[in-house]
């Protein structure tokens, strides 16, 4: 699936992304520094009707969000060094709690994914406007 995010369309986005991926639970956020991974992660939230505030985890690394079917892990792996800091600071929990996982820089430790992960690339187009590709497992 492909969209092009603009900040007017952002709740339509989140939404249609929802309903592609509606059966899915593990998310892997592909993005340079700068594409907007967390705001796109803000975005989903509210579609999700997060009751908490949603805030980045570049320091706590999870952070965990309720919404009305359960619960969010909003995962920032961008301050680890590799996939056994990730294994220690509970990631791997997350991805088996059967809660939503929305994983920035997941190239930080690619080797602890499942293989049921759905890849998400946000590209920057220009200063507005980004391009939001999902690419699911078989």
């Amino acid at each position: 699936m492909e969209w092009t995010l603009r900040k007017e369309n952002m709740k339509e986005v989140a939404s249609a992304f929802w309903k592609n991926y509606k059966e899915r639970r593990i998310f892997a956020l592909h993005g340079e520094m700068g594409s907007g991974k967390t705001t796109f992660v803000h975005a989903l939230c509210d579609a999700m009707r997060v009751s908490s505030t949603v805030g980045s985890p570049s320091f706590a690394i999870i952070n965990e969000y309720l919404y009305p079917g359960g619960k969010i892990f909003h995962i920032d792996l961008y301050r680890l060094k590799d996939e056994d800091e990730a294994v220690r600071a509970g990631v791997e929990d997350c991805f088996y709690s059967g809660g939503i996982c929305l994983v920035e820089w997941p190239e930080k430790a690619a080797g602890i994914f499942p293989p049921d992960t759905v890849h998400i690339s946000i590209e920057i187009i220009d200063p507005d406007t980004r391009r939001i590709r999902g690419e699911s497992p078989s």
